[in-house]
């Protein structure tokens, strides 16, 4: 039996008065990447320095105007990689380097010797500040832990008067979430009354969901707390550094912006330490989703992910949000034909908002291509399977051929899974275009007799044909090409058909245009109906190929 009983349920919030249920979120926070140094850190095959470098320069072509870079105090790597930024002169005036160190002389000493010559730099400290930690960890009661913190404020404070660039204090409570919120107030506003931010300079203070350890909304709470007991709160940019322990980290930064956050620590994708941090980026698309500008330049999600899992070796899942290979396809058949459907009616109605059902944004507005959209499958539908003949091949089925041409495909798709575009194209050439025995179309000629005759019958065809290999001619006349042609195809092979439906379309423009006509033909003895398919340069030819197609289909020749 699964031993519950082991698990506690964490502790909530006593606070009614929330407001954030009532708040949308209008518009970015302020980013800080921390790929380089959370990320970098829980990556198996950790970056080295080359590499670190091309992920720096890419996060600041992603528009990234704060990045923690890691902890030069830990490890000379890390030290070389920051020495590197700065004496290369890697770090644009208007990027905020963060670097990370625990309250320690000797590693204080370092980090200030690691962003020598930058000329502004977040210093982030930060020590355990939850029950848990206190008792098995670190054995302290809350005063001993809080005069780590202000200690170690002090220390910073020391150096940066002697530093020549502008230095901002980062402060986090780690581990926030398991930690009382009186007590996590006290402490943050000891570090604030130490390090003395105003207005005009402030500080950061960062609320970790170190460890996710509730639902979002109960974090949400936290920081509204937090945000509305703080002294001088516009001295202070309040931050975030959710993980997602629970898979919730996404949901906890939005309800956290909600609740007053200003800035979101995170990482490109989610990668961090156990089942990562926030992922900034799914945060970012789902603004853009909404409208609202994500403050990055997130158009080429491709380029994203080429450079991620080439640094990190980490694959995307086929699944992740926005992302992964999978998540703008759809192999369902009623997906496949509401997406359609939806694209269909944007182009009638010319709209410039994009609505379309099962596709939140228009994959090609970030770099994805509708190439994948519509998978086919046993389970797809005639409505995927229509949408592929269009996108792909410009074959615009009507809509009574759905089901005909989806049949063929599910036959093909039940003994071999999934069928590429190019499959399914073969399929219609086989079953429609060239469908050429036992009768096979060869010449036209057409008369107008309008002016000559005072028959019922305005045109003349003259046919020439192959049957079953014996070419063979028949002039026939009727209302139109298309009709004489039926008329002298009865004739010849003394069958009775009707023609049901009739469309046509241009398949390309231009000098080389081709069109593609579709004839619904019933065999009138049998009951039985298809469709035949015909292309050409002629529309009249298209059209008699077409008849010739449904003809052969029906196996009447």
């Amino acid at each position: 039996m699964l031993n519950y009983q082991r698990y506690r349920k964490n502790p909530v919030v006593d606070y009614p008065e929330r407001e954030w249920p009532n708040k949308e979120i209008m518009k970015a926070p302020i980013w800080c990447s921390v790929d380089l140094r959370d990320g970098n850190q829980a990556l198996i095959d950790p970056m080295v320095v080359h590499e670190k470098i091309e992920f720096f320069n890419y996060l600041i072509k992603l528009g990234f105007k704060e990045i923690e870079i890691g902890f030069p105090a830990a490890s000379q790597i890390e030290f070389d990689f920051l020495r590197q930024l700065v004496d290369r002169r890697l770090i644009p005036d208007d990027v905020v380097v963060q670097v990370l160190t625990q309250c320690r002389e000797e590693l204080l000493d370092r980090t200030f010797e690691s962003i020598a010559g930058c000329k502004q730099a977040v210093v982030h400290i930060y020590n355990s500040t939850s029950t848990l930690q206190r008792d098995v960890v670190f054995g302290m009661n809350r005063d001993q832990i809080t005069n780590i913190a202000v200690e170690g404020t002090k220390m910073v404070k020391e150096r940066a008067k002697d530093f020549p660039g502008k230095i901002i204090l980062e402060y986090s409570p780690e581990s926030f979430t398991g930690t009382e919120l009186d007590y996590a107030l006290e402490i943050c506003t000891a570090v604030q009354e130490t390090w003395g931010p105003t207005k005009e300079e402030p500080m950061i203070i960062n609320l970790p969901s170190t460890v996710e350890m509730n639902t979002p909304n109960v974090y949400a709470d936290q920081i509204e707390w937090m945000n509305k007991h703080f002294k001088n709160r516009e001295s202070i940019i309040l931050s975030v550094h959710p993980h997602n322990d629970r898979g919730t980290g996404v949901a906890s930064a939005e309800l956290a912006l909600l609740a007053g956050a200003d800035r979101v620590e995170g990482t490109l994708f989610g990668n961090g330490e156990r089942t990562g941090n926030v992922d900034i980026l799914n945060i970012a698309y789902n603004m853009f989703s909404q409208g609202i500008d994500p403050g990055l330049r997130i158009e080429h999600i491709n380029e994203s992910i080429e450079i991620y899992e080439r640094c990190c070796k980490l694959p995307i899942h086929p699944r992740h949000p926005y992302a992964g290979k999978m998540v703008f396809t759809a192999f369902s058949g009623s997906h496949q034909d509401a997406i359609n459907k939806g694209i269909k009616a944007m182009k009638e109605r010319n709209s410039e908002i994009w609505q379309v059902p099962y596709l939140p944004i228009d994959p090609a507005d970030i770099g994805k291509e509708y190439e994948p959209i519509v998978r086919i499958n046993s389970q797809s539908g005639k409505g995927g399977v229509a949408f592929i003949m269009d996108t792909y091949f410009g074959f615009k089925l009507p809509k009574g051929m759905h089901k005909e041409f989806a049949n063929v495909i599910q036959k093909i798709s039940e003994e071999q899974g999934e069928v590429s575009p190019d499959q399914i194209m073969e399929s219609f050439r086989g079953e429609y275009l060239n469908r050429k025995e036992p009768i096979h179309f060869r010449k036209l000629r057409v008369d107008d007799l309008s002016d000559e005759t005072k028959s019922e019958f305005d045109t003349k065809v003259v046919v020439t044909y192959t049957d079953h290999g014996e070419q063979k001619t028949f002039e026939a006349v009727g209302n139109g090409p298309i009709d004489a042609a039926k008329r002298g195809l009865q004739e010849e092979l003394s069958v009775d058909i009707k023609i049901l439906d009739y469309e046509e379309h241009a398949l390309q423009s231009g000098s080389n245009s081709q069109a593609a006509a579709y004839i619904h033909l019933l065999d009138v003895d049998s009951g039985r109906v298809t469709y035949g398919v015909g292309v050409s340069s002629n529309i009249t030819r298209a059209s008699v190929r077409a008849i010739f197609s449904a003809i052969n289909r029906l196996e009447l020749g």
